[in-house]
């Protein structure tokens, strides 16, 4: 049976479509080699084991492994919602994320601005160092300085405190101190090393623009306004992306490390709680659940502020 002019058309434009991605592979072959060992490492250690998150709707029974369970539905997410902890954990966890973004975002980009207007270039590499370091400290070894320094027999921030005539405080045992402490302990090990991909982008400034506002006028304030910020603006909107993209994924290394039984009020979030459930307790169903159910917000998260982000600034992640 001869086939249709339509037929032949539709056969043609598909051999040429694949003769364009050979043609692709082919001259990009080097580049995709190199990806190749980092694309191996992620398919195996992050994409092959999700279908492990099956065991959140399963009663899983180790001895009888993931296929073998029996299947429960959404009984562990039910048992998660209807908990009287349910709530705190969700306050806890949204209170020191938002705290974290609010602090934390805009400084980086401020350091970054300052460490740009710098002229004398060993005070600004001593200044990058000094910002940087702590970055490289471990969470343990940090959270060890907090406990040091913030104790209110022996602490150094409690003996400045008397010192100025205040009273001593118990920072580590006290809920309503925590999330400050999280908050800014992590500000300060981490604003330097955020500041360097908004010193990247502006690096990319052009320079004939800040001689052409210097001609005109404008003074080095006006210059950071209406030049720098405005070009490292898609960075900001694509790291912003990211980061409430991961609104709910806390560390439970560092909060673990700083939680104790008076200070669980503001301190136990829902990153910890999995940890003590599918770890601690060995329950495994009901602490991916909660797990799954976290990664959900994240995921409805990162959809929702990038789609808004691409019809307000055209700038998106996708």
């Amino acid at each position: 049976m001869e086939l249709s002019s339509r037929e032949l058309l539709k056969k043609k434009q598909e051999k040429t479509r694949w003769e364009k991605i050979k043609l692709k592979f082919y001259t990009g072959r080097q580049l995709y080699l190199f990806v190749l060992p980092a694309f191996i490492v992620v398919l195996i250690f992050s994409y092959i084991p999700m279908y492990g998150v099956i065991i959140a709707f399963k009663d899983f029974i180790p001895s009888l492994g993931i296929w073998g369970s029996p299947w429960v539905g959404f009984k562990h997410f039910q048992r998660f919602f209807e908990s009287y902890y349910f709530w705190d954990l969700l306050k806890n966890t949204l209170g020191i994320s938002l705290y974290s973004l609010a602090v934390g975002f805009p400084l980086p980009i401020i350091l970054a601005l300052a460490l740009n207007e710098l002229k004398d270039s060993r005070f600004k590499k001593f200044t990058q160092t000094v910002t940087y370091a702590p970055n490289f400290i471990s969470v343990v070894v940090v959270c060890g300085m907090l406990i040091a320094f913030l104790t209110p027999s022996t602490g150094i921030i409690n003996h400045l405190l008397d010192f100025l005539g205040f009273e001593r405080i118990a920072f580590m045992n006290d809920p309503r101190w925590f999330k400050t402490v999280y908050v800014l302990s992590g500000v300060w090990q981490g604003t330097g090393w955020g500041s360097v991909i908004y010193l990247a982008a502006l690096s990319g400034v052009d320079t004939q623009l800040h001689e052409a506002a210097t001609v005109d006028g404008a003074t080095r304030l006006q210059r950071v306004f209406y030049i720098n910020i405005p070009t490292i603006i898609p960075t900001m909107v694509i790291l912003l992306i990211m980061n409430v993209g991961s609104l709910m994924s806390l560390g439970y290394e560092k909060i673990l490390l700083m939680q104790n039984a008076l200070n669980m009020d503001s301190s136990n979030v829902i990153a910890t709680f999995v940890y003590k459930q599918g770890l601690l307790d060995a329950q495994y169903s009901y602490a991916s659940a909660v797990g799954l159910f976290n990664a959900a917000i994240n995921a409805f998260l990162l959809i929702v502020v990038n789609k808004i982000s691409r019809k307000v600034s055209e700038t998106s992640l996708w």
